[in-house]
């Protein structure tokens, strides 16, 4: 049996001997205040699965879109404050072995934390640098009487625009000068000032920063509590371990939906399934790499429903453009306004959902900050 495997049912045998223990001790004591500690523990732990069961249960369109995502970081929100919460009533173990080692390893990891939420923010800036171009052919496309040659060369350098910046991103965004690509039928090579354009934006993280390496750095060690680290904490140290699991699975999850510098998926995940909180986590880790793992998606900036949207649509009109010939014979106008109208809907979903995601993603980095700060001033 693997040592992970062999740790995680100790660690579950030794709750569940744990929370017996203390109801019959709380019994014979007649302690309605230990008794409320107690079933905080356990309740904490479970409204953790709870949340994580509802996010796994989305199917369909709505799986890793913008409102999706928007979901899990209210998750996150959510297990944060039950912990918080639930840290702050037990102030006395804070400062004792192991729990001082164990909570002072949590607070290093939101560290990190934060550095990926920087990233992704600068990920959602480029979504809008390629929303922008997504404006731009709509403008010169909707809403015409007729659709003339000045439209057309309009919308295709837009188009290559869009195109330029999409595959810069891919894979993590290379070193530029050594990137000579092309895109569509029409083999367009990227110009170096097109390039710089995208990597000229303001970026939080420097340019050497990995968010694969960040990640790794978030998920090493993380090994559920020994059983006599458990009673000496009076359960606390589990709670530690199951928000050190959710801090590092949503950070994943972001990374793989949104653009960011070197995006590594193969994180790996040794939950024990005998956590309640686990089965669904690694339900949706499984669901997030079968998706990466798609013919369409195996080299994607980002792995979010609308920017797959994006590239299809933004595909499929540049290679109808290609095809045409002017005057436009009444058939190859009604597919133009076909495509166009997809791409409007795309342009519309991240219009309405781009925004409160970034504000969501900000308010997750104040949350951690905040729960630091409190914590560190609770631990002296």
């Amino acid at each position: 049996m693997p040592a992970t495997d062999y740790q995680g049912s100790s660690a579950s045998h030794t709750t569940r001997s744990f929370f017996s223990f203390r109801r019959e001790q709380i019994h014979s004591m007649d302690s309605p205040h230990a008794t409320s500690q107690d079933m905080e523990l356990e309740s904490f732990q479970r409204l953790v699965a709870e949340r994580f069961s509802d996010l796994s249960a989305d199917k369909g369109d709505d799986f890793l879109s913008l409102s999706w995502v928007q979901k899990l970081l209210s998750v996150f929100l959510d297990c944060q404050e039950d912990f918080t919460e639930l840290v702050s009533r037990n102030k006395g173990y804070l400062n004792r072995a192991p729990m001082d080692r164990m909570i002072s390893e949590f607070f290093e990891r939101s560290v990190k934390a934060l550095d990926v939420c920087n990233a992704i923010r600068d990920g959602i800036e480029i979504i809008r640098q390629w929303q922008k171009q997504l404006e731009i052919v709509l403008c010169a496309l909707g809403n015409q009487r007729s659709l003339g040659e000045g439209q057309f060369r309009r919308a295709k350098k837009a188009l290559v625009d869009l195109a330029i910046g999409m595959l810069d991103e891919k894979e993590g965004s290379s070193s530029v000068s050594h990137r000579n690509r092309s895109f569509g039928r029409n083999n367009v090579v990227k110009d170096q000032k097109s390039m710089g354009h995208y990597r000229s934006l303001s970026w939080s993280v420097s340019r050497s920063w990995s968010a694969a390496k960040q990640l790794q750095a978030i998920g090493n060690n993380l090994a559920p509590p020994k059983p006599n680290e458990i009673m000496a904490t009076n359960g606390l140290a589990l709670a530690v371990y199951t928000m050190n699991n959710v801090l590092y699975f949503v950070m994943w999850a972001l990374v793989a939906a949104i653009p960011c510098q070197d995006r590594g998926l193969h994180a790996s995940f040794h939950m024990p399934k005998q956590f309640v909180w686990a089965s669904p986590i690694l339900s949706l880790h499984e669901k997030i790499l079968d998706e990466s793992k798609k013919r369409d998606k195996r080299a994607a900036s980002g792995l979010m429903k609308e920017i797959h949207e994006i590239e299809k649509c933004a595909r499929f009109l540049n290679e109808l453009m290609d095809s045409v010939s002017f005057p436009l014979n009444e058939e190859k106008e009604e597919e133009v306004v076909k495509r166009v109208k997809e791409l409007g809907v795309v342009n519309q979903a991240i219009k309405q959902g781009l925004n409160p995601m970034e504000r969501r993603v900000r308010e997750v980095f104040h949350k951690i900050v905040k729960s630091r700060t409190e914590g560190l001033e609770s631990s002296g």
